[in-house]
């Protein structure tokens, strides 16, 4: 007879995922979690119907039609099915707007949800990320004018009045250096202010609304002379002519996100405060939009990590399921342990966010969110990429088979450090955190966190090497080429530090209730070592790009 090797099933992932079980129950009080319950448990039923869904059809980009058959021009999108579903199920169950409720656990109960989400939804999430991000920068404009007219539609629950935006940064010139922008903003004979330019990259071009950063006509150059603008795209159900979508991107992830190139030619646009300093105005938003990146690279994590696993039970090689092989076994705990250390990092900077937000967290804390957002999205970034890549090799031959819908888990992971800023430009920010109180808001959450763990081992480790880290952040403070040339080790080894506290406390927390795996997922995750600093050698440098 034949051998057929049966396919990988996922298995529910809100039931079957202890982690946010685990963290929901030591975190939220119980009168929350039976409405939040009713949002996981269908989200997560929607996340395994998306993936049977997968393996029955072939997945496809969205298309995009400039003409019509008269010679019109339209520029309409035709997208997927997992896209044409989104403003029904996220507003129903609230998947932008509960992050603005009036809770400290506002933004932890909304992540729960965009965890779970993500990847059903075929990156409809990247939008949802714009979206609460322009209605953050909204918020802090102190905009009343243009809060009442966009805020309504941004968190509505109701998909008729539902709005998406954008975020307009990135051009030919600029990408991460903002201040080459090149999008002009010009007043008309009546007032109205109008962009005129190029925008590289706009991954919410469906949306209804976009911010958008450009340099008022006759105002200086570089950054501080940029305006941050608030624009809206459609006239009923057509594009308003003067904005013009050049073509889509071809990439090479998450293909069914229509990425655009568009010109700007006169679009009426409001600005959101004086006319300078736009990049200030958008960074409420990034600080949102880089929180969404930090949990949906965890979700693609826990996919990924969770159909191995359920793999590893149904393929048999030298007479023994895959999960009984000692070296498999080994493989699959090391790539859990590295995924508990980023979900409880970037969860923790969800929670501090509510916190912040609604005014009710520590003094050290608006510190702490400062420097761990940049951080979790940095590192979760880069590691969502090298356990996906594990992933596949977990298994064979099928990994790389396009049909099977595993590599596009890979594909799409690659996005998450390349987003919202590379994982350079957040090391450089990240040091940019560290020059405040930073240092001393990170050194007392360690601290807390570790209150109560019995693992001296582990304590004693992370203790060291944050040690280890002020001493080399101390010695390089006033030299600014070795400083910014060994940014990123110091980068990630403050997020494994933080992430293993992060453990610590989850693991007393879970201990005192007869569970040990976080104890288990704590110690082989210090076993893996935290420090990852580097130091700068200019001469050897100069001698590998010569």
């Amino acid at each position: 007879m034949e051998f057929l090797q049966d396919a990988p099933q996922l298995a529910h992932p809100y039931r079957r995922d202890r982690l946010l079980c685990s963290l929901l129950d030591r975190t939220l009080p119980m009168e929350r979690r039976a409405a939040l319950d009713i949002d996981l448990d269908a989200l997560g039923d929607y996340a395994q119907l998306a993936w049977r869904r997968l393996a029955s059809s072939t997945r496809r980009k969205p298309v995009l039609t400039q003409w019509d058959a008269w010679g019109h021009r339209v520029d309409r999108i035709e997208l997927t099915a997992a896209w044409q579903e989104g403003p029904q199920l996220t507003t129903r169950h609230a998947v932008l707007a509960a992050g603005h409720e009036a809770s400290e656990y506002a933004r932890l109960e909304q992540f729960a949800r965009v965890y779970l989400y993500h990847l059903a939804s075929e990156f409809y999430t990247c939008p949802l990320a714009m979206t609460d991000g322009a209605a953050t920068a909204l918020k802090a404009s102190g905009n009343h004018a243009l809060i009442e007219r966009a805020l309504p539609h941004f968190l509505s629950r109701d998909p008729a009045t539902f709005w998406l935006s954008g975020q307009w940064m990135t051009e030919n010139a600029g990408g991460s250096d903002v201040g080459r922008t090149e999008t002009v903003a010009r007043q008309d004979s009546h007032g109205q202010w109008r962009l005129y330019g190029r925008k590289w990259f706009s991954s919410a071009v469906v949306g209804e609304a976009a911010l958008a950063l450009a340099r008022p006509e006759g105002a200086g150059t570089g950054t501080a002379a940029l305006a941050l603008f608030y624009v809206e795209t459609m006239e009923g159900e057509r594009r308003k002519p003067e904005l013009q979508i050049d073509r889509l991107k071809d990439k090479l992830g998450t293909h069914e996100l229509p990425t655009a190139e568009i010109h700007l030619r006169g679009l009426p646009a409001w600005p959101l405060g004086e006319l300078a300093h736009g990049v200030r105005q958008v960074a409420p938003m990034l600080n949102i939009t880089r929180s969404w990146n930090a949990i949906c690279a965890v979700a693609s994590m826990a996919r990924a990590i969770s159909l191995a696993r359920d793999y590893a039970t149904r393929r048999q090689a030298f007479g023994r399921p895959l999960i009984e092989q000692p070296l498999h076994a080994q493989t699959l705990a090391d790539m859990q342990a590295e995924f508990e250390g980023a979900f409880a990092l970037a969860f923790e900077v969800t929670h501090l966010l509510g916190r912040v937000e609604q005014g009710i967290a520590a003094p050290h804390e608006a510190a702490l969110l400062r420097l761990l957002t940049p951080l979790a999205k940095l590192w979760t970034g880069k590691l969502a990429v090298k356990l996906c890549s594990e992933a596949l090799e977990c298994f064979g031959g099928a990994g790389y088979i396009e049909d099977t819908g595993l590599p596009q888990l890979l594909r799409d992971a690659q996005v998450y450090a390349i987003w919202e800023g590379t994982t350079n430009v957040l090391s450089l920010d990240s040091l940019r955190a560290l020059g405040g109180d930073g240092p001393d808001a990170l050194r007392q959450a360690v601290t807390t966190w570790l209150s109560g763990n019995d693992d001296m081992h582990a304590a004693s480790a992370i203790q060291h090497v944050l040690d280890a880290a002020t001493r080399w952040l101390n010695t390089h403070a006033q030299q600014r080429n070795p400083l910014e040339a060994g940014a990123r080790g110091l980068a990630i080894t403050l997020a494994r530090c933080a992430a293993a506290a992060l453990l610590a406390r989850q693991a007393a927390w879970s201990t005192s209730r007869d569970d040990q795996r976080p104890a288990a997922a704590l110690s082989r995750f210090v076993a893996h070592g935290l420090d990852r600093l580097t130091t700068h050698d200019a001469a050897d440098t100069l001698l590998l790009l010569g």
